[in-house]
């Protein structure tokens, strides 16, 4: 029985659409060639991710002569979101009061961050 495919983005896929994101589209080669940092990948890992993608519908792809090319459909903003209301209906009871308090506890906000946040804060009740 193959693995149950995960909702979010797992750390191979943020990595390709990591790559995607500011190209706007790519082949599969292109996307390859434009990955940072090691480990490299080969090839046919890239294209499994790639599909893996298309089937969870982060990207698309045009055919474009021969070969394939993937452009996104969900923008990385989108993408973000989505992962914080997982990750906030797994840990913390679709609180996002919790998330924030967790965040606060685990490790402060300096001055500037706190200010910031207040203000945000101020705004979004005022609206």
């Amino acid at each position: 029985m193959p693995p149950k495919q995960s909702p979010t983005l797992t750390e191979a896929e943020l990595r390709i659409m990591n790559v995607l994101w500011p190209l706007g589209s790519g082949t599969v080669q292109q996307v390859l060639e434009s990955l940072p940092g090691k480990p490299e990948l080969a090839y046919n890992s890239v294209l499994t991710t790639i599909r893996i993608l298309e089937k969870k519908g982060y990207i698309k792809h045009v055919k474009y002569g021969r070969a394939h090319v993937y452009v996104p459909v969900v923008a990385r903003q989108d993408a973000s979101r989505s992962e914080i209301r997982h990750l906030v209906g797994r840990f913390f009871k679709n609180s996002h009061e919790q998330l924030v308090l967790n965040i606060l506890e685990d490790r402060g906000l300096d001055p500037k961050e706190l200010k910031r946040l207040r203000e945000m804060l101020e705004g979004s009740i005022q609206k």
